[in-house]
């Protein structure tokens, strides 16, 4: 008798313990599921937006977006087979537009550890690194300046767009210069231009446009040592998966190797000119 109720327990339990790994393989199934494929059958890939030329742009009669990181969305949107849905949003907030899931990655971002703590970044599609603008003629500026340090004074006033990496590399180098914190890329340059700030603090090839389109007495310097040099990337949500974040490091390797990246940066870069002219 003890024997057959042995028997039936084992067999109720070698019965579960079947249900049970036939729920997991269910639960499995179903969480199999990538990222990417759920954005598929959305049909759309929503691209967060901050505007910094040449990496974005939009323009304000039409509301169309432009740059090259503008481009690669659309591309990745592209091989989803999905359309692409840029999300206006601000430096300030377009960490946690992503994290809030108000967007399926966030454009031109700089892969920084703060960052990383919050959100997932794809490999660099360019490497970054801050430069200073400024008039040639500016007293307040030395000759031969060649360091944060040799323009950190209590008359020089420094403009920066608000939230941006540059903002929080030249918040952590400057001492003793005043930091103009400005909501866009263009009244940053505005405030240079008119002489309510000295410097202009961006990423380099950003203030590359300034100094082209002000060949006459503008002048920009990478600062030894570097205020920041970072790969700039899409973030991407935190809860993404290896496997979700290698289908976008693949996306962007090809283009990247192929030199299409440098091709796009030169074509922002001819679009941002011919506007300022």
């Amino acid at each position: 008798m003890l024997s057959n109720m042995m028997t039936s327990a084992l067999r109720a339990t070698a019965a579960l313990a079947l249900a049970a790994g036939l729920s997991t393989a269910t639960a499995s199934a179903q969480t199999a599921e990538g990222y990417w494929q759920g954005v598929q059958k959305s049909g759309t890939l929503r691209c967060g937006a901050a505007v910094a030329p040449p990496y974005v742009m939009r323009d304000p009669a039409s509301g169309d977006y432009s740059g090259f990181f503008a481009d690669l969305c659309r591309e990745f949107a592209d091989v989803l087979q999905v359309k692409p849905e840029f999300v206006d949003t601000t430096w300030d907030n377009i960490v946690a537009g992503l994290q809030a899931g108000k967007w399926d990655l966030s454009l031109a971002l700089n892969r920084t550890p703060a960052r990383a703590m919050a959100v997932q970044f794809s490999i660099p599609a360019m490497e970054y690194q801050i430069s200073l603008a400024y008039n040639k003629d500016n007293p307040k500026i030395p000759a031969g300046a060649t360091s944060v340090a040799d323009i950190d004074k209590a008359d020089v006033t420094l403009a920066v767009m608000s939230g941006t990496a540059q903002d929080k590399a030249v918040s952590a180098a400057v001492k003793t210069a005043t930091i103009l914190r400005l909501p866009t890329n263009d009244e940053t340059r505005l405030a240079v231009v008119s002489r309510r700030a000295d410097i202009l603090v961006d990423a380099s090839d950003t203030n590359q446009l300034f100094t082209q389109s002000n060949p006459d007495w503008a002048v920009a310097i990478n600062p030894t040592p570097a205020l920041a040099k970072q790969g700039v990337a899409f973030g991407l949500p935190h809860q993404l998966s290896a496997a979700d974040v290698e289908v976008v490091n693949i996306f962007l390797e090809e283009r990247v190797a192929t030199g299409h990246v440098e091709e796009l940066i030169r074509k922002a870069v001819d679009q941002v000119l011919k506007t300022s002219n």
